[in-house]
């Protein structure tokens, strides 16, 4: 009877823990993705880097779409419904917003739900951060994602992709909300804030600035630009009507220094938890506070910034810190001897308390016991769609100078896979989305049952999901080093073809390596539940 009462209790615990996090109508619902930049000289190794946590029900599906030639008289066709198909041939919902004409020439590049590398190693990331409704034009042709993906096929420079964008912006129309893309190449990484400049207006108003070299930035849902030099054109760059809509539409008086964010963002101030968290994090002897006015654009990190580190910063949830939403879920813990007596209580914190309860179960705790979760809208989140960390290293052949490090569902468990620019198609169960309906061919269910069911007694399960992602990053770094320079060699020896064989090859048999593991934890866990913990 103990046993069906506590499996019970189990079970309830996994519905409450099992979908979103956050729902309609929820103050947090908005804040959907998180962007993390760093500069070439604050990087261990030299490495540009931008990131992405795509973190809302957006499709999974993604695929290497090939380089091409066109003809002199081809048109590009504008979509716009792309972010929730199934498949890369779902065209349910879509609908084309228009045609532009085609350049001669486009680059392989990386079809996410906002497309995020090309083969010349220009990367890019994606936050919304809304801005004022006044300001959104339904009718403009481009949105976000497709900007992204013109730009990733027409350029190869992060500068370039700017004015594309500005461009298209100005001639055919800006139909989203505030949308902020952070552009990465080889040598720099800049973060370019976007918005309409009013209803049935064809245009848009924008500004971009360069996140410094030895400097780590971070977009998180909040317009953070503030003043605008355009007498430094190497750091600064804003549409010519940038300060004119602000001034029509009261959002500047003209007096007061004109900064970006306080005109566009629609917000207090250009920062919440995730911007402070992570840069008081890298730079904590600058001694920033949430209760400052403003926070740097960007900071100088004290140590070096790796890989690892980032992938760490994107499991954040705040652990052992003021803002941990676990430290008031506690329990009563019995302790014994080796005859059994009881010796003692501790007071702990309960081992089904986890970072990603959903809204129904913090409100159920707070009910029972006032003040028991004062939410915090961590840096993953059980409702991420999937998450890259993009490598960008210009001493390496394209092919392989660029990786996204890929992840599935939520950063704080699952395992990354590196992804070169030099493949030629993603893993066969990468094609397919998993958000519509459970589906075995969709690689983000073979994550995410695994995930969904460690947070059922997350204390209990925690190291172990952590040890098997480590233990995915080590691989890599063991591996990868090897992989190169055989790949580097076959490009030398002008075997390109080979090369990319060689990289998809090991992505694809490093991305069934994963499954396989959270296919065994999957299994493992339902183990501890069978047999009560």
């Amino acid at each position: 009877m103990k046993f069906r009462l506590l499996f019970s209790v189990c079970l309830a615990l996994f519905q409450f823990t099992a979908f979103s996090q956050v729902e309609p109508g929820d103050p947090y619902f908005g804040e959907s993705c998180t962007s993390i930049m760093v500069g070439k000289n604050a990087s261990v190794d030299g490495s540009v880097i931008t990131a992405h946590t795509c973190d809302g029900n957006y499709r999974t599906w993604l695929r290497m779409e090939k380089a091409a030639e066109h003809a002199d008289t081809a048109s590009h066709i504008v979509y716009k419904g792309t972010l929730h198909t199934e498949t890369p041939d779902d065209m349910r919902k879509v609908t084309v917003a228009g045609r532009i004409p085609q350049v001669k020439n486009t680059y392989a590049y990386l079809n996410t739900a906002y497309p995020s590398l090309n083969e010349k190693q220009l990367a890019m990331g994606e936050t919304t951060f809304v801005g004022p409704d006044t300001l959104v034009n339904k009718n403009g042709m481009f949105l976000i994602e497709e900007l992204q993906r013109i730009a990733l096929q027409r350029c190869d420079n992060a500068r370039d992709a700017i004015r594309l964008i500005g461009d298209m912006i100005k001639e055919y129309g800006y139909g989203d909300y505030g949308e902020c893309i952070t552009i990465a190449d080889t040598r720099e990484v800049w973060q370019m804030e976007i918005l309409g400049e009013g209803k049935n207006r064809i245009g848009g108003v924008w500004a971009a600035q360069r996140i410094p070299d030895d400097h780590v930035g971070i977009s998180a849902n909040i317009a953070r630009i503030g003043i605008i030099d355009l007498s430094k054109p190497d750091f600064f760059m804003a549409s010519a009507n940038v300060k004119d809509v602000a001034l029509e539409f009261g959002l500047w008086d003209g007096i007061e220094p004109f900064k970006f964010w306080k005109a566009y963002a629609k917000a207090e101030k250009p920062f919440k938890i995730r911007e402070f968290f992570v840069l008081n994090a890298l730079a904590p002897s600058l001694n920033l506070s949430m209760d400052m006015d403003e926070l740097p654009f960007s900071v100088k990190p004290e140590r070096k910034i790796s890989i690892e580190m980032l992938a760490g910063l994107y499991r954040e949830t705040y652990t052992g810190s003021a803002y941990d939403m676990t430290q008031h879920v506690k329990m009563i813990k019995k302790n014994y001897d080796k005859n059994k007596k009881e010796i003692g209580q501790d007071t702990i914190i309960s081992p089904v308390a986890n970072p990603w309860l959903t809204t129904d179960m913090r409100n159920t705790l707070n009910y029972i016991a006032p003040g028991t979760i004062d939410f915090q809208r961590t840096v993953s989140v059980s409702w991420c769609s999937y998450s890259h960390i993009t490598q960008l290293r210009g001493w390496l052949p394209d092919e392989i100078g660029a990786v996204s490090w890929f992840s599935f569902d939520n950063p704080g468990e699952s395992p990354r896979v590196p992804i070169y620019a030099g493949i030629t198609k993603v893993p066969l169960k990468w094609e397919v989305c998993g958000q519509k309906s459970y589906r075995e061919d969709a690689a983000l269910w073979g994550y995410r049952k695994a995930n969904k069911l460690a947070t059922v007694s997350w204390g209990k399960t925690n190291k172990i999901m952590l040890e098997n992602v480590l233990s995915f990053e080590e691989k890599a770094r063991m591996e990868m080093p090897v992989l190169e320079l055989k790949a580097k060699k076959l490009l030398e020896e002008n075997k390109t073809e080979e090369a990319k064989t060689l990289l998809t090859n090991y992505s694809s048999d490093f991305s069934g390596a994963t499954l396989q593991r959270w296919a065994g934890l999957e299994v493992k866990f339902w183990e501890m539940f069978g047999r009560g913990f």
